[in-house]
Protein backbone atom coordinates (compact mmCIF):
# COMPACT_ATOMS: atom_id res chain seq x y z
CA UNK A 1 0.00 0.00 0.00
CA UNK A 2 1.07 3.56 -0.65
CA UNK A 3 0.64 6.15 2.08
CA UNK A 4 -2.21 7.75 0.11
CA UNK A 5 -3.95 4.37 -0.10
CA UNK A 6 -3.56 4.02 3.67
CA UNK A 7 -5.22 7.40 4.23
CA UNK A 8 -8.07 6.46 1.90
CA UNK A 9 -8.58 3.16 3.71
CA UNK A 10 -8.46 4.85 7.10
CA UNK A 11 -11.34 7.16 6.14
CA UNK A 12 -13.61 4.12 5.85
CA UNK A 13 -13.08 2.99 9.45
CA UNK A 14 -11.83 5.91 11.56
CA UNK A 15 -13.91 8.60 13.17
CA UNK A 16 -16.35 10.19 13.58
CA UNK A 17 -13.99 12.79 15.08
CA UNK A 18 -10.77 12.05 13.21
CA UNK A 19 -11.19 12.48 9.45
CA UNK A 20 -7.85 10.99 8.32
CA UNK A 21 -7.29 14.30 6.53
CA UNK A 22 -4.87 14.56 3.60
CA UNK A 23 -2.94 16.98 5.83
CA UNK A 24 -3.20 16.23 9.55
CA UNK A 25 -3.14 19.83 10.77
CA UNK A 26 -5.58 19.77 13.69
CA UNK A 27 -8.26 21.85 12.00
CA UNK A 28 -11.02 19.41 11.05
CA UNK A 29 -10.95 17.76 14.49
CA UNK A 30 -10.49 20.85 16.64
CA UNK A 31 -12.44 21.14 19.85
CA UNK A 32 -13.61 17.51 19.77
CA UNK A 33 -13.24 15.66 23.03
CA UNK A 34 -13.55 12.75 23.18
CA UNK A 35 -11.68 12.67 19.93
CA UNK A 36 -8.23 13.75 18.78
CA UNK A 37 -9.03 17.44 19.13
CA UNK A 38 -8.77 19.62 22.21
CA UNK A 39 -10.58 21.41 24.97
CA UNK A 40 -11.20 25.12 24.65
CA UNK A 41 -10.84 26.65 21.19
CA UNK A 42 -8.91 23.67 19.87
CA UNK A 43 -6.35 25.85 18.11
CA UNK A 44 -3.14 24.56 19.70
CA UNK A 45 -2.81 21.45 17.52
CA UNK A 46 -3.12 23.68 14.45
CA UNK A 47 -0.55 26.07 15.93
CA UNK A 48 1.85 23.16 16.41
CA UNK A 49 1.53 22.19 12.74
CA UNK A 50 1.78 25.76 11.45
CA UNK A 51 4.92 26.51 13.49
CA UNK A 52 6.87 23.77 11.71
CA UNK A 53 5.63 24.98 8.32
CA UNK A 54 6.76 28.53 9.08
CA UNK A 55 10.37 27.36 9.49
CA UNK A 56 12.55 27.13 6.38
CA UNK A 57 15.74 25.12 5.78
CA UNK A 58 18.97 26.29 4.16
CA UNK A 59 19.98 24.13 1.20
CA UNK A 60 23.64 23.34 0.55
CA UNK A 61 24.59 20.86 -2.15
CA UNK A 62 28.20 21.97 -2.48
CA UNK A 63 29.49 19.24 -0.25
CA UNK A 64 30.89 15.73 -0.19
CA UNK A 65 28.87 13.16 -2.13
CA UNK A 66 28.33 10.43 0.44
CA UNK A 67 25.58 8.32 1.99
CA UNK A 68 23.22 9.79 4.57
CA UNK A 69 22.98 8.03 7.93
CA UNK A 70 19.67 8.56 9.75
CA UNK A 71 20.35 6.09 12.61
CA UNK A 72 19.64 7.18 16.17
CA UNK A 73 20.61 5.60 19.50
CA UNK A 74 18.52 6.00 22.65
CA UNK A 75 19.67 4.45 25.92
CA UNK A 76 21.72 1.77 24.18
CA UNK A 77 19.14 0.86 21.54
CA UNK A 78 19.70 1.87 17.92
CA UNK A 79 16.86 2.83 15.57
CA UNK A 80 16.76 3.49 11.83
CA UNK A 81 15.69 7.10 12.32
CA UNK A 82 15.03 9.54 15.19
CA UNK A 83 11.27 9.00 15.15
CA UNK A 84 8.93 7.30 17.61
CA UNK A 85 5.23 6.54 17.43
CA UNK A 86 3.47 8.49 20.14
CA UNK A 87 1.46 7.16 23.07
CA UNK A 88 -2.25 6.93 22.35
CA UNK A 89 -4.86 5.66 24.76
CA UNK A 90 -8.59 5.00 24.48
CA UNK A 91 -8.38 4.64 20.71
CA UNK A 92 -11.89 3.20 20.55
CA UNK A 93 -13.25 6.32 22.27
CA UNK A 94 -11.18 8.87 20.35
CA UNK A 95 -10.63 7.32 16.92
CA UNK A 96 -13.36 4.77 16.27
CA UNK A 97 -14.33 1.26 17.30
CA UNK A 98 -12.23 -0.74 14.83
CA UNK A 99 -9.61 -1.43 17.53
CA UNK A 100 -9.43 -1.68 21.28
CA UNK A 101 -6.29 -0.34 22.96
CA UNK A 102 -4.98 -3.88 23.33
CA UNK A 103 -5.53 -4.66 19.64
CA UNK A 104 -3.99 -1.34 18.59
CA UNK A 105 -0.82 -1.91 20.62
CA UNK A 106 -0.58 -5.53 19.44
CA UNK A 107 -0.28 -4.13 15.91
CA UNK A 108 1.70 -0.97 16.57
CA UNK A 109 4.52 -2.22 18.81
CA UNK A 110 5.80 -5.13 16.66
CA UNK A 111 5.19 -3.18 13.45
CA UNK A 112 7.32 -0.29 14.72
CA UNK A 113 10.07 -2.69 15.83
CA UNK A 114 10.06 -4.34 12.41
CA UNK A 115 10.13 -0.94 10.70
CA UNK A 116 13.23 0.07 12.66
CA UNK A 117 11.70 2.43 15.23
CA UNK A 118 9.80 2.04 18.52
CA UNK A 119 6.46 3.04 19.98
CA UNK A 120 5.50 4.87 23.12
CA UNK A 121 2.37 3.07 24.30
CA UNK A 122 -0.57 4.66 26.07
CA UNK A 123 -2.21 4.06 29.41
CA UNK A 124 -5.78 4.20 30.66
CA UNK A 125 -8.19 3.51 33.47
CA UNK A 126 -8.33 -0.16 32.47
CA UNK A 127 -5.18 -1.68 34.06
CA UNK A 128 -5.09 -4.39 31.39
CA UNK A 129 -4.12 -1.83 28.76
CA UNK A 130 -0.79 -0.86 30.30
CA UNK A 131 0.02 -4.44 31.32
CA UNK A 132 -0.64 -5.79 27.83
CA UNK A 133 1.36 -2.99 26.18
CA UNK A 134 4.34 -3.68 28.44
CA UNK A 135 4.10 -7.38 27.66
CA UNK A 136 4.14 -6.89 23.88
CA UNK A 137 7.10 -4.48 24.25
CA UNK A 138 8.99 -7.19 26.15
CA UNK A 139 8.12 -9.71 23.46
CA UNK A 140 9.72 -7.40 20.91
CA UNK A 141 13.11 -7.09 22.56
CA UNK A 142 12.22 -4.10 24.72
CA UNK A 143 11.67 -1.97 21.63
CA UNK A 144 9.07 0.36 23.05
CA UNK A 145 8.38 2.76 25.88
CA UNK A 146 5.41 2.07 28.18
CA UNK A 147 3.94 5.42 29.15
CA UNK A 148 2.05 5.84 32.42
CA UNK A 149 -0.36 8.54 33.47
CA UNK A 150 0.47 10.52 36.64
CA UNK A 151 -1.54 8.20 38.90
CA UNK A 152 -1.24 7.97 42.66
CA UNK A 153 1.91 6.37 44.10
CA UNK A 154 0.41 2.91 44.70
CA UNK A 155 -0.97 2.63 41.18
CA UNK A 156 2.24 3.89 39.60
CA UNK A 157 4.44 1.43 41.45
CA UNK A 158 2.16 -1.49 40.56
CA UNK A 159 2.24 -0.54 36.88
CA UNK A 160 6.02 -0.16 36.89
CA UNK A 161 6.36 -3.59 38.48
CA UNK A 162 4.25 -5.09 35.69
CA UNK A 163 6.25 -3.40 32.97
CA UNK A 164 9.64 -4.36 34.43
CA UNK A 165 8.52 -7.98 34.77
CA UNK A 166 7.50 -7.95 31.11
CA UNK A 167 10.96 -6.84 29.94
CA UNK A 168 10.48 -3.11 29.33
CA UNK A 169 13.84 -1.33 29.38
CA UNK A 170 12.69 2.28 29.72
CA UNK A 171 9.57 4.15 30.85
CA UNK A 172 7.79 7.41 30.25
CA UNK A 173 5.10 9.44 31.98
CA UNK A 174 2.90 11.96 30.20
CA UNK A 175 2.87 14.28 33.18
CA UNK A 176 0.62 16.78 31.37
CA UNK A 177 -2.15 14.15 31.28
CA UNK A 178 -2.97 15.51 34.73
CA UNK A 179 -5.04 18.06 32.83
CA UNK A 180 -7.04 15.68 30.65
CA UNK A 181 -10.74 16.28 31.39
CA UNK A 182 -11.70 12.59 31.20
CA UNK A 183 -9.16 11.66 33.91
CA UNK A 184 -10.50 14.08 36.50
CA UNK A 185 -12.32 12.60 39.47
CA UNK A 186 -11.54 9.02 38.53
CA UNK A 187 -10.26 6.12 40.58
CA UNK A 188 -7.32 5.67 40.66
CA UNK A 189 -6.72 9.43 40.87
CA UNK A 190 -4.35 11.21 38.51
CA UNK A 191 -2.83 14.62 39.05
CA UNK A 192 0.28 16.82 39.08
CA UNK A 193 3.46 15.61 40.76
CA UNK A 194 6.21 17.50 42.58
CA UNK A 195 9.85 17.01 41.62
CA UNK A 196 10.31 15.05 44.85
CA UNK A 197 7.39 12.76 44.06
CA UNK A 198 8.71 12.21 40.55
CA UNK A 199 12.18 11.46 41.89
CA UNK A 200 10.72 8.67 44.03
CA UNK A 201 8.93 7.17 41.03
CA UNK A 202 11.98 7.42 38.77
CA UNK A 203 14.26 5.85 41.35
CA UNK A 204 11.76 3.04 41.85
CA UNK A 205 11.63 2.40 38.09
CA UNK A 206 15.39 1.81 38.01
CA UNK A 207 15.62 2.27 34.23
CA UNK A 208 15.83 5.38 32.00
CA UNK A 209 12.70 7.46 32.55
CA UNK A 210 11.28 10.10 30.19
CA UNK A 211 8.88 12.85 31.25
CA UNK A 212 6.50 13.94 28.51
CA UNK A 213 4.71 17.27 28.64
CA UNK A 214 7.53 19.77 29.26
CA UNK A 215 6.93 23.24 27.82
CA UNK A 216 9.30 25.54 29.75
CA UNK A 217 12.96 25.75 30.68
CA UNK A 218 11.85 25.73 34.31
CA UNK A 219 9.92 22.51 33.74
CA UNK A 220 12.90 20.91 32.01
CA UNK A 221 15.17 21.80 34.92
CA UNK A 222 12.67 20.33 37.40
CA UNK A 223 12.58 17.14 35.32
CA UNK A 224 16.38 17.05 35.48
CA UNK A 225 16.24 17.59 39.23
CA UNK A 226 13.82 14.68 39.53
CA UNK A 227 16.31 12.40 37.78
CA UNK A 228 14.61 12.04 34.40
CA UNK A 229 16.90 10.70 31.68
CA UNK A 230 14.88 12.47 29.02
CA UNK A 231 12.00 14.83 28.35
CA UNK A 232 9.45 15.28 25.61
CA UNK A 233 8.63 18.87 24.72
CA UNK A 234 4.89 18.44 24.28
CA UNK A 235 1.64 20.30 24.86
CA UNK A 236 -0.52 17.21 24.28
CA UNK A 237 -1.75 18.78 21.06
CA UNK A 238 -3.62 21.35 23.11
CA UNK A 239 -5.83 18.63 24.54
CA UNK A 240 -4.96 19.53 28.12
CA UNK A 241 -4.58 23.30 27.97
CA UNK A 242 -5.85 25.91 25.55
CA UNK A 243 -3.79 28.99 24.70
CA UNK A 244 -0.26 27.60 25.01
CA UNK A 245 2.60 28.08 22.53
CA UNK A 246 3.58 25.62 19.84
CA UNK A 247 6.25 23.10 20.73
CA UNK A 248 8.52 24.44 17.97
CA UNK A 249 8.42 27.85 19.63
CA UNK A 250 9.68 26.67 23.03
CA UNK A 251 12.01 23.87 21.91
CA UNK A 252 15.18 25.94 21.23
CA UNK A 253 15.36 27.47 24.71
CA UNK A 254 14.62 24.16 26.42
CA UNK A 255 17.22 22.32 24.35
CA UNK A 256 19.82 24.99 25.06
CA UNK A 257 19.16 24.69 28.80
CA UNK A 258 19.35 20.90 29.25
CA UNK A 259 20.71 19.22 26.12
CA UNK A 260 23.71 17.08 26.92
CA UNK A 261 22.34 16.49 30.42
CA UNK A 262 19.28 14.60 29.23
CA UNK A 263 17.69 13.45 25.98
CA UNK A 264 15.32 15.99 24.41
CA UNK A 265 12.44 14.76 22.26
CA UNK A 266 9.66 16.85 20.76
CA UNK A 267 6.04 16.11 19.88
CA UNK A 268 3.26 18.11 18.30
CA UNK A 269 2.42 18.80 14.65
CA UNK A 270 5.42 16.96 13.17
CA UNK A 271 4.22 15.26 10.01
CA UNK A 272 7.12 14.74 7.60
CA UNK A 273 10.81 13.93 7.49
CA UNK A 274 11.36 17.58 6.62
CA UNK A 275 9.73 18.52 9.93
CA UNK A 276 11.96 16.00 11.72
CA UNK A 277 15.06 17.66 10.28
CA UNK A 278 13.80 21.08 11.41
CA UNK A 279 13.17 19.75 14.92
CA UNK A 280 16.68 18.34 15.16
CA UNK A 281 18.08 21.63 13.89
CA UNK A 282 16.23 23.39 16.73
CA UNK A 283 17.88 21.13 19.30
CA UNK A 284 15.76 18.00 19.59
CA UNK A 285 17.43 14.59 19.65
CA UNK A 286 14.36 12.83 18.22
CA UNK A 287 10.70 13.34 17.40
CA UNK A 288 7.36 11.76 18.28
CA UNK A 289 4.41 11.42 15.90
CA UNK A 290 1.12 10.19 17.37
CA UNK A 291 -1.87 10.92 15.13
CA UNK A 292 -0.17 9.86 11.87
CA UNK A 293 0.58 6.43 13.33
CA UNK A 294 -3.03 6.03 14.46
CA UNK A 295 -4.12 6.71 10.89
CA UNK A 296 -1.50 4.27 9.61
CA UNK A 297 -2.75 1.46 11.87
CA UNK A 298 -6.42 2.11 11.07
CA UNK A 299 -5.74 2.33 7.36
CA UNK A 300 -3.18 -0.42 6.85
CA UNK A 301 -2.27 -2.21 10.07
CA UNK A 302 1.37 -3.26 10.22
CA UNK A 303 1.77 -2.46 6.52
CA UNK A 304 0.55 1.07 7.22
CA UNK A 305 3.14 1.52 9.97
CA UNK A 306 5.89 0.35 7.64
CA UNK A 307 4.74 2.63 4.82
CA UNK A 308 4.59 5.70 7.05
CA UNK A 309 8.00 4.98 8.61
CA UNK A 310 9.62 4.40 5.22
CA UNK A 311 8.08 7.66 3.98
CA UNK A 312 9.49 9.59 6.94
CA UNK A 313 12.93 8.01 6.58
CA UNK A 314 13.09 8.80 2.87
CA UNK A 315 12.02 12.39 3.44
CA UNK A 316 14.54 12.87 6.24
CA UNK A 317 17.40 11.36 4.24
CA UNK A 318 16.56 13.46 1.19
CA UNK A 319 16.31 16.64 3.27
CA UNK A 320 19.65 15.97 4.96
CA UNK A 321 21.31 15.37 1.59
CA UNK A 322 19.91 18.60 0.16
CA UNK A 323 21.15 20.49 3.24
CA UNK A 324 24.66 19.05 2.96
CA UNK A 325 24.64 16.93 6.14
CA UNK A 326 25.32 13.20 6.23
CA UNK A 327 24.63 12.26 9.86
CA UNK A 328 22.25 13.41 12.58
CA UNK A 329 25.17 14.85 14.53
CA UNK A 330 25.86 17.30 11.70
CA UNK A 331 22.39 18.83 11.89
CA UNK A 332 22.63 22.21 13.61
CA UNK A 333 20.75 25.49 14.03
CA UNK A 334 22.60 26.76 10.96
CA UNK A 335 20.17 24.74 8.84
CA UNK A 336 17.24 26.93 9.89
CA UNK A 337 16.58 30.04 7.80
Amino acid sequence: MTYQEILTAARTCIGPYCKACPVCNGRACKNTMPGPGAKGTGTVAARNYDAWQDLCLNMDTICENGPVDTRFTLFGQTYDLPVFAGPVGAVKLHYGDKFTDLEYNDILVPACAQAGIAAFTGDGTDPAVFAAAAKVIGQNGGKGIPTVKPWDRETLFAKLDQAKASGAQMFAMDIDAAGLPFLKGLTPPAGPKTAAELREVIQYAGVPFILKGIMTVRGARKALEAGAAGIVVSNHGGRVQDGVPATAEVLPAIAEAVKGQMVVLVDGGIRTGVDVCKALALGADACILARPYVTAVYGGGAEGVRALTDKLKGELADTMAMCGVHSLGEISRDLIF
